[in-house]
């Protein structure tokens, strides 16, 4: 699968079933050679250039199933997973 393949689908939050947005970029672990995490840009930024910056960044460990047209999440507490200004402040 292709990081282009990722950036076409919705990801869902099965907890809540809320719709995060779409996957703008992945974390890479590259002594491991594995994908470490998915990041879906908030929906207040504006392709990808506007807004506060802040990303919900989701451990791979978090992805239940991925289909045809969605990445189906489990995150609790999303806040948990924001990624602000290049810093994590938990859940990593």
């Amino acid at each position: 699968m292709k990081i282009s393949d990722f950036q076409t689908k919705d990801v869902i939050n099965i907890v809540d079933g809320k719709k995060l947005g779409q996957v703008s970029d992945l974390e890479l672990d590259l002594r491991q050679g594995r994908i470490d995490s998915i990041v879906v840009p908030t929906s207040t930024r504006l392709f990808g250039m506007f807004g506060g910056g802040n990303d919900v960044v989701i451990p791979w460990r978090n992805i239940v199933k991925i289909g045809t047209d969605v990445v189906l999440v489990r995150l609790d507490d999303a806040k948990v997973y924001r990624l602000e200004d290049g810093e994590v402040h938990s859940g990593r």
